[in-house]
């Protein structure tokens, strides 16, 4: 039986977010985020759309949180002290990292320090082959040492990783046996978190799992004592970054696939969106109040990876941040959120991020102690936001305190007034958002204006038309609840885990018996996960990622879900081939002994889930008129210009409205600008089109 009375909570940088869906619909707020207790902020959320709603904690039937605390434990460094113990010889290689370079001429390069520093890395004798073959014994009296050592050194977590190990983990699992014995804290081990070649990714991720294992534990703990508490007994899944959900235990157990939850069900909000409406390319723009992410969506699923940074040194540049080899949903994310810092660099431009006034202060227009200009106080100067219904008037702001901090923080810098300072600040983040999705187009061989927009986050509806202006973007989509999309995005993802293994297998050396073998063990790995949180039909998908021997990486290739019998390695070397032209223009030809090798095996499972009902786009069937009116400075004029003002609640479906105009609505607000109209559609979104468009 399927569950009527769902919740999502996104704790965010700034604001949590908390959609309720029930029978009777849905109901959403955002309340400011709480550095000192995240879980404060869940309670004071679902208090709000409980009392609307008449519901007590015990009516809840389950509850899915997505979180960025993991994310930020890593970017501020402020997880728990680790220790890391790897194969003799191998102690440096989270700091030595790979040969590759971000920027090969820059003899001041900065990279993220390792999140062990070398006192606390150690070795241990012991050695297991490339193809899984013992080398050397591991050197267990070495270890009974070392344990005593880790368990006086008042270290909170231990993370185990040893070369190859993702071939073979007898060596990793009994040096985890005989630590357990005397060290009481959680212990890590790479072939579990992360069973997948290149030692360095490898061993970074295990470390980062161990780094922020005790404070998830922690938190998670203490949220679920605390819902029971207020009496709620309905159980709780976590989001995980390649967007399905797992068990809270899991969750505490591998808190580093927890690292982009939040974006990960903005992703999944945003294809459900482009299943809805048929609609199958689609950019999702999520601007939130802390940072901005941008993913490609085709045929309704979002692009996906196995790998992903964070706490990048240097903006936009692959390399410079900390790799984590984990299964995610694929986007760029950009400090480029409501409260993300304006200020002048030393060339007199102004710049934006990736510094975030977050909820504590905020931006100086909340009033609770911030000095320093953010973007939300820009979009307050320029008229975008009403000062006396943000939040749905839960936050009063003021556009005296925005002014006096964008002119102390740029206006006065560069001889502008509070309107040009805020016209600037606002048209350098759109524009640093504009690149950052070319980017993201290009490197994936497609034309970013070919797709339609799909906005949501509290500030996305703000700069949405505005940034398809600059894209060449047509159409743009905001859907009901925007302002809380990726809370609303967990209650459509499915129970779901990817299990990896790398195992380099040539296909001149193809043996169906021992693939069979290892996909059987994944399998029931995914299987296992997923059948944890629901007792429905479990779908898989097999992928296996291919190269050309001496290729540096490899291209997903999808596998059929049957047992493997050895004529099929011709047809795997045909897919390959197939899957390498759609990448690169065509397959590899005439280079006589080019061998094709299978290096790393996936298989995903998801619970079934009903499709959407589908919505057919409307270009407005009526025209809507509105009474009130305020100047709202247009980017397309470069001028304050007579904007329409109307509640979201109060355009009827098929109504058409001319830009400018504000559509207010509690969470968000849809900014209209002057090249563009506005549509109400079907089912509750704004289509923003450009004029003129007919199609």
């Amino acid at each position: 039986m399927t569950a009527q009375i769902r919740l999502g909570a996104d704790i965010g940088g700034t604001f949590t977010d908390i959609a309720l869906e029930t029978p009777q619909g849905l109901y959403s707020t955002k309340v400011l985020t709480s550095y000192a207790a995240p879980e404060q902020a869940i309670l004071d959320g679902i208090d709000v759309v409980l009392a609307e709603t008449g519901l007590a904690y015990g009516d809840l039937e389950i509850l899915i949180h997505g979180t960025t605390l993991a994310t930020n434990a890593l970017i501020e460094r402020r997880g728990a002290r680790t220790a890391f113990v790897t194969t003799e010889g191998f102690r440096d290689v989270i700091e030595m990292r790979t040969e590759s370079r971000f920027d090969q001429y820059d003899l001041n390069m900065q990279l993220p320090p390792p999140l062990v520093p070398r006192e606390d890395r150690f070795t241990v004798a012991g050695r297991i082959g490339a193809q899984g073959q013992e080398l050397a014994p591991l050197d267990e009296a070495a270890l009974h040492l070392l344990a005593d050592r880790i368990a006086a050194g008042g270290f909170g977590a231990v993370a185990i990783g040893f070369i190859h190990s993702y071939m073979n983990p007898a060596h990793e699992r009994r040096a985890r046996e005989i630590l357990a014995a005397k060290v009481a804290v959680p212990i890590s081990i790479s072939s579990e978190v992360s069973p997948q070649m290149r030692e360095f990714e490898r061993f970074n991720t295990v470390c980062a799992n161990a780094y922020v294992r005790p404070q998830m534990a922690d938190y998670l703990g203490r949220l679920q004592v605390r819902l029971k508490e207020k009496g709620a007994g309905c159980p709780v899944y976590m989001i995980h970054s390649g967007g399905g959900l797992i068990t809270v235990e899991t969750a505490a157990e591998f808190p580093v696939r927890l690292i982009e939850s939040g974006p990960a069900g903005g992703a999944i909000f945003a294809a459900d969106v482009a299943r809805r409406f048929g609609l199958a390319k689609v950019v999702s723009y999520d601007m939130g109040g802390t940072t901005a992410k941008i993913c490609l969506i085709e045929d309704f699923a979002p692009k996906t990876a196995r790998t992903f940074e964070v706490a990048r040194s240097t903006r936009f540049a692959k390399g410079s941040g900390m790799p984590i080899s984990i299964p995610v949903i694929e986007m760029i994310e950009i400090g480029a959120g409501g409260g993300s810092i304006a200020w002048v660099d030393a060339m007199g431009r102004i710049q934006t991020g990736p510094e975030s006034a977050a909820s504590e202060p905020g931006p100086a227009c909340y009033q609770r102690g911030g000095e320093r200009p953010a973007i939300t106080d820009a979009d307050l100067v320029l008229g975008k936001i009403d000062p006396d219904n943000f939040a749905g008037g839960a936050i009063r702001l003021s556009p005296a305190a925005a002014e006096t901090a964008i002119l102390r923080g740029v206006g006065d810098r560069l001889g502008l007034d509070a309107t040009a300072a805020a016209f600037g600040i606002c048209e350098v983040v759109d524009e640093n958002m504009a690149n950052a999705a070319r980017v993201h187009a290009v490197e994936n061989g497609k034309n970013i204006s070919d797709n339609l927009m799909v906005a949501f986050g509290g500030a996305a509806p703000l700069h949405a038309a505005r940034l398809c202006e600059k894209l060449g973007i047509d159409r743009c989509l905001i859907p009901a609840g925007a302002g809380v999309g990726s809370a609303i995005g967990f209650l459509k993802a499915p129970f779901g885990y990817e299990a990896l293994a790398s195992r380099v297998t040539r296909l001149s050396a193809f043996v169906p018996g021992e693939i069979n073998a290892l996909l059987a063990e994944l399998k029931a790995t995914a299987e296992g996960f997923v059948q944890a949180g629901t007792g429905g039909a479990v779908q898989r998908e097999i992928t296996a990622y291919m190269r050309y021997v001496g290729q540096g990486w490899e291209i997903p290739v999808s596998l059929p879900d049957r047992p493997f019998a050895s004529a099929d390695g011709a047809a795997l070397r045909e897919s390959f081939r197939a899957n390498y032209a759609r990448f690169f223009g065509r397959a590899i030809d005439g280079l006589d002994g080019l061998e094709i090798e299978i290096v790393t095996f996936s298989v995903k499972a998801q619970d079934h889930r009903p499709l959407p009902d589908r919505v057919e786009l409307t270009l407005g069937r009526t025209e809507a008129g509105a009474s009130l009116s305020r100047p709202v400075f247009d980017p397309a004029r470069g001028e304050a210009l007579p904007s329409t003002i109307v509640e979201r609640s109060d355009l009827a479906r098929g109504a058409r409205l001319s830009g400018p105009a504000v559509v207010v609505e509690r969470e968000t607000a849809t900014v209209v600008t002057s090249p563009f109209d506005v549509v109400m559609q079907d089912d509750g979104s704004l289509l923003l089109i450009r004029k003129g468009v007919r199609a």
